[in-house]
């Protein structure tokens, strides 16, 4: 795609509104990369009242142009303005040349809450918010509402934090098999899996450099989320070295939430969740993605709905308190039939968390490498699946509680988590919402530092730390000596100890 920009224009801005009406669309550098391209000119304009955004939008021999203007006003600056006029128009033309309206308007960004929680902590009412997002921000009505809701019960969860408060974050970066939607870091080959022993021992010694410099900071451990990859790839032994380290260093019956995600049904074993109840886990993910075997089979699913049937009767027998699902709208092959059967059954089955994604493909995904046309503007019927899981979770008592949205998802939905009443997944709301420090290892982990506090104005300020990619990388990796001291600088530099 072809842009032509003019004025004081946020480039990725304008590209992410752009991909709502033309997913997976890449964005050319020379006129000849796009010669057959959809076009898009856009003109920022400032005048002594306001600021006008005039667009015009080509796809082949269709055209269609808007033109928008903004005054100045007390409440937004001129970049919160020039964004919201150029939005505008953009969403105008492109609406208008496609016949397409996005559900969430001109919200690009991963928290589309983010603008409810501003205006909530200005003390607007929950009705005045949703007036703001249908008509300031071009949000459908029923979207406007879950936005609302899910901020609201976000902030009942985060309270005040305290600046002391931290999460941190275990990476087992190793699955059975890759599934082809994935883009996460994870490694399945046996020579790879070859390397899980010598990982193990890795990863401890950096947990111990880790939670040391956490002690001596006067931190306080609210969450510990062990994730991958598929943490339950590893053997009961190798579970009960990884959470007896993990035991030996903090306390960890202590903590507010202690996560294992073991998505993969064909991983779990009662012996394996029987050392995670031993060693304090609270929460576990087991994901069926979907139970029906077609569509399984298709992602590159090693398991059938038989088997995630099986894996969730020993979670709930193993005494770990709380149970997350995942599903995923708009899979390959899946359709509404089909997908509401699936909910249907884990409603059914009362999991305390239930996460339901939108299907998105990365650009380093297997699908897109099998010549796949997985991209869709409108999504079938995943916009009926999605209305489907929040009309009927509501009526089964469970509350949405967390959001988050991603580029390039089917119909350009999002990603909900729902749960019970008292049993909200909280490290995914830390994390989400940058309340406080992540502390990460293993290989592909991230560390972010955070300072929440008011007299910021509002917004966190963050500083990362990045492992190797890699775990043959992050064998050789002698970095994190060198993190800890960052660490330590952050908070000093900051005033937090």
């Amino acid at each position: 795609m072809k842009l032509i920009l003019n004025g004081n224009i946020n480039v990725y801005y304008i590209q992410t509104l752009c991909m709502i009406f033309f997913p997976g669309e890449k964005f050319g550098s020379a006129e000849e990369d796009c010669e057959n391209a959809p076009t898009l000119s856009l003109t920022l304009s400032e005048q002594t009242e306001g600021l006008t955004a005039a667009v015009q939008i080509s796809v082949g021999e269709k055209t269609a142009t808007s033109e928008k203007f903004y005054p100045f006003s007390e409440q937004y600056n001129r970049d919160k303005t020039a964004k919201l006029v150029c939005g505008a128009a953009v969403i105008a033309a492109c609406g208008e040349l496609m016949g397409y309206r996005p559900s969430w308007g001109m919200l690009t960004g991963v928290r589309p809450s983010k603008v409810a929680t501003e205006l909530l902590q200005q003390g607007l009412s929950k009705t005045r918010v949703k007036k703001i997002l249908t008509s300031e921000y071009f949000v459908i009505p029923k979207k406007a509402a879950l936005a609302t809701d899910v901020a609201l019960n976000e902030q009942k969860l985060i309270g005040n934090g305290a600046p002391k408060d931290c999460s941190v974050y275990v990476a087992i970066p190793f699955c059975p098999t890759r599934c082809s939607y994935c883009s996460f870091v994870s490694y399945t080959s046996t020579k790879l899996l070859s390397l899980i022993p010598e990982y193990l021992v890795h990863l401890a010694e950096d947990l111990d450099k880790t939670f040391s410099k956490i002690k001596e900071l006067g931190l306080h451990v609210k969450t510990l989320y062990i994730g991958g990859g598929t943490p339950t790839i590893l053997s009961a032994d190798q579970l009960r070295f990884l959470l007896g380290k993990i035991a030996s260093l903090t306390d960890v019956f202590s903590l507010e939430e202690y996560t294992l995600e073991s998505g993969r049904p064909d991983t779990i074993t009662a012996e394996k969740f029987a050392v995670a109840k031993e060693y304090g886990v609270t929460r576990i993910c087991v994901n069926p993605q979907s139970l029906c075997d077609e569509v399984l089979h298709g992602i590159g699913r090693a398991h059938t709905a038989e088997d995630f049937l099986r894996a969730f009767e020993i979670a709930r027998e193993s005494g770990i308190p709380y149970i997350n699902t995942d599903l995923i709208v708009g899979l390959p092959g899946d359709n509404f039939k089909s997908f509401s059967q699936t909910f249907d059954k884990i409603l059914s089955l009362r999991p305390e968390n239930i996460t339901v994604h939108t299907f998105c493909v990365k650009k380093a995904a297997e699908i897109l490498r099998q010549g796949s046309n997985v991209y869709s503007l409108r999504g079938g019927d995943a916009g009926k699946c999605v209305d489907y899981t929040q009309l009927k979770s509501q009526q089964e008592g469970y509350l949405p509680y967390y959001m988050y949205r991603q580029k390039n998802t089917v119909g350009n939905f999002e990603n909900v988590g729902f749960s019970l009443e008292g049993a909200e997944g909280r490290y995914n709301i830390y994390m989400m919402e940058e309340v406080h420090s992540i502390f990460a290892v293993g290989a592909g982990a991230v560390s972010k530092m955070v300072d929440y506090r008011p007299e910021n104005g509002g917004k966190p300020v963050i500083e990362r730390l990045f492992y190797p990619k890699y775990p043959y990388e992050y064998l050789k990796d002698k970095s994190t000596e060198e993190k800890v001291v960052a660490m330590e600088d952050f908070y000093r530099r900051h005033h937090l100890v």
